[in-house]
């Protein structure tokens, strides 16, 4: 069987890595890849935003199955293309897609559908917005509507802070929208939840319980990130509470989906916020989560292609998935400077170091001959398993600790109150 993956991150390299684990006979291809991913799969030359010649690509190598990783590709219709070329694809629709690539459709959709979640108002320009937050009782969250990496949400304590975020958007167009709007959303209080499923619009099967942190800083400070590390099981997460979420979350929004027609096939993320009244949905992400890729496949034990083929057939109700008994932490080594500008190109040294059991997923890192060099925000991610979170958190910092590169920058933080 052969594989082609879409995308070049550490949640990429994580389902490289799983399926490199499970497949028996065939070839991974990846694009764009890193320097990780290609010690393990063959990098495709290949300008991964050409979507139709993916499909082309996919159709003269023979490639059974493509797996999307980012967001960026599910919401230009990479998989619509694949669809009507006859190429099995996982991942949803750029209909469905909306749900993650629209933060205003998406709200508007889980009221509609009876979702739990918190109060909003959506601006469409400067001057909406401006008078919003004028009346706004702090804190309030914002968030810019489209896909911003992570980066386009902000709880807003202060008038000015907020003024400068709706400058940003609205006047810099800091993340290149001609038609940009804001999300003025009640701020929820509680402990967070990352809640995954993988369905084929009708059945779903849940994935591992799992928590990530967002923000830069130790402390749950600075701006937000695309995530700085994450850990699983959550021990908090119940049957009762997985009740709850199924309830009030996942089935109305299957239920929705299916009313208006529009097919859903492979992971669908609800950001959860367990407040006193019981379990909200904060948002939608359209495909696996990064970093809680990282911590939930190295704990599955069932066979990732064979759910995957089961979503895309509509037989996902025919599988059932198991789980190790071991804990998983992730911490993610970073630039100086992410998530705002930082420096590239400096060499990376003592993952050969590392205890063969500690397991280092790439984000953004390139070779240069014999060099393994940084090329992004978030570099590595370096993950550890045990008996309990706790011993897991001691040794994936034992471990970081060997790798160097200049600017190392992480959380010491990283699921140390669960």
């Amino acid at each position: 069987m052969n594989i082609l993956v879409v995308g070049g991150g550490g949640r990429e390299h994580a389902i490289v890595w799983k399926i490199a684990s499970q497949l028996k006979n065939g070839k991974i291809f990846a694009t764009p890849g890193n320097a990780g991913i290609s010690e393990i799969a063959n990098s495709v030359d290949l300008i991964s935003s050409d979507y139709e010649a993916l499909a082309e690509f996919a159709s003269s190598e023979g490639i059974d199955l493509t797996i999307v990783g980012p967001e960026i590709p599910l919401s230009e219709g990479i998989v619509d293309i694949f669809q009507r070329k006859g190429q099995k694809i996982f991942g949803p629709t750029q209909k469905a897609s909306l749900l993650e690539s629209s933060k205003a459709w998406s709200k508007e959709f889980m009221v509609s559908e009876g979702v739990a979640t918190g109060k909003f108002e959506i601006c469409m320009d400067f001057e909406s917005a401006k008078k919003s937050l004028e009346r706004s009782s702090f804190p309030v969250v914002m968030k810019y509507d489209g896909l911003a990496a992570g980066k386009g949400v902000k709880i807003i304590t202060e008038e000015a802070s907020g003024l400068l975020f709706l400058e940003d958007i609205f006047h810099h167009r800091l993340f290149a929208s001609h038609n940009p709007k804001v999300l003025f959303e009640e701020y929820l209080v509680g402990d967070e939840l990352s809640y995954l499923v993988i369905t084929d619009g009708t059945s779903y099967l849940p994935l591992a319980s799992t928590r990530d942190y967002k923000r830069i800083c130790t402390g749950d400070r600075g701006p937000n990130t695309g995530g700085m590390g994450a850990y699983s099981p959550v021990p908090s997460f119940d049957r009762d509470l997985s009740s709850l979420i199924e309830r009030r979350v996942v089935t109305p929004t299957l239920a929705g989906l299916q009313k208006h027609s529009i097919p859903y096939v492979g992971v669908l993320y609800f950001g959860i916020m367990i407040t006193a009244e019981g379990p909200k949905l904060l948002e939608y992400n359209v495909r696996f989560g990064d970093p809680e890729t990282q911590v939930i496949l190295p704990r599955l034990k069932s066979d990732l292609i064979e759910v995957m083929e089961a979503s895309i057939e509509g037989t996902l109700h025919t599988c059932r998935l198991q789980w190790s008994d071991l804990a998983a932490v992730n911490v993610v080594l970073a630039s100086a400077g992410y998530p705002k500008e930082y420096q590239k190109g400096f060499i990376i040294e003592g993952l050969d170091s590392l205890p063969s059991d500690i397991l280092s997923f790439h984000a953004g890192t390139r070779r240069d001959g014999d060099d393994l060099l940084t090329d992004g925000g978030r570099v590595l991610n370096i993950v550890a398993l045990d008996r309990t979170i706790d011993r897991a958190r001691k040794r994936v910092y034992e471990a970081l600790e060997k790798v160097r590169f200049e600017g190392k920058t992480y959380r010491t933080d990283i699921a140390q109150t669960v």
